[in-house]
């Protein structure tokens, strides 16, 4: 298989896949190759996994110089992937490269443009079908998935893992770049705040999460000493209160839709002082929590967040853990607290 992530974090992706029961073979510009280790089965399935954005599974690999030669090679493994199979509805033709690559960018499309003449000769109504994107959310999916390492180097697969990972519209409004990481994390959780919901925003300013959660129609109550900024600031769906994060309660029977907390504190600090007291009181019915791991061991502390005497193990549901498209040193977990 092969396994995309962000530029930069290919050995943490690597040690990942180690541990789930796969070694890396090869390493690029965000990506990893790897096969299973033996006869043994990956023992955490890939929609654990936090740093791949999509895996394809049983890749193929191409070579070729011209644009026309790869695209028929494309074409081909498509037509002989499609015997017996039956497209009826829009299909992922899926076409990604490595971006640090100058140009590449253009030899791809190029190719997929190739690719789409092809398509439309042989196969009129299964091309008109097509979409160049991606389905939201997470899973296995079918259609084809095309990655090129190089200009000449291409792999192709039918069947792909997404993670979850995509890069979001911004919003004029939205006071700071955090609020992509929050509209990021509702596709992951496949859930997003609803009108009349309540939110509570633990490290709120400047009001990203906030803004995001309140233009839906939730009602936030955002705690936080700092001020409010852009489109977060004097809401009339936000309550800001100057309290500290760590020592904020819910009243007495109170219990919040959502628990939004993107602290810049220690991971381990926010895990046992806020994470845990929410989920063992109940006092929120889902989450989205980021950690910060630029000070500790990120597969530590993944280790520590699966373990089962965790807060999350011990008190959440659906829990996905992702390194997202908009997540730098931090990673991003989203659940649902058990009843």
């Amino acid at each position: 298989m092969l396994s995309l992530c962000q530029h930069g974090y290919e050995s943490l992706l690597a040690r990942e896949l180690g541990e789930a029961g796969l070694v890396a073979v090869e390493t690029g510009s965000g990506w990893v190759r790897a096969d299973l280790v033996g006869d043994d089965a990956v023992r955490r399935s890939l929609g654990e996994l936090c740093f791949p954005s999509l895996t394809m599974l049983a890749p193929r690999e191409l070579k070729g110089e011209a644009v026309n030669a790869l695209a028929q090679q494309l074409a081909d493994y498509f037509f002989e992937s499609l015997r017996g199979e039956r497209l009826d509805a829009a299909w992922p033709c899926f076409f990604h490269t490595v971006p640090e690559v100058p140009g590449l960018g253009r030899r791809a499309s190029a190719v997929e443009k190739a690719l789409g003449e092809l398509l439309k000769k042989k196969l009129s109504r299964v091309a008109k079908l097509a979409t160049p994107d991606l389905p939201r959310g997470a899973g296995k999916t079918r259609g084809l998935f095309v990655f090129f390492a190089d200009f000449g180097r291409v792999f192709v697969a039918r069947e792909a893992w997404l993670g979850g990972q995509r890069r979001m519209a911004d919003d004029e409004r939205a006071p700071s770049r955090s609020y992509l990481k929050v509209e990021e994390a509702y596709i992951i959780l496949g859930r997003e705040p609803q009108a009349g919901e309540t939110v509570v925003d633990l490290g709120a300013a400047p009001g990203g999460w906030s803004f995001s959660a309140a233009k839906r129609g939730a009602k936030v109550i955002a705690i936080d000493n700092g001020p409010l900024k852009g489109g977060a600031f004097q809401h009339p769906q936000i309550e800001h209160r100057c309290e500290d994060a760590f020592d904020f309660r819910p009243k007495e029977g109170e219990v919040f839709d959502w628990l939004f907390c993107d602290l810049v504190e220690e991971p381990h600090h926010v895990r046992q002082n806020i994470v845990a007291p929410w989920l063992a009181g109940r006092w929120c019915r889902r989450f989205v929590v980021n950690l910060k791991f630029g000070h500790v061991d990120s597969l530590g502390l993944l280790a520590e967040v699966r373990a089962p005497g965790s807060p999350f193990a011990a008190h959440a549901s659906a829990l996905r853990i992702r390194h997202l498209y908009h997540d730098r040193e931090e990673i991003t977990l989203v659940g649902e607290v058990r009843a």
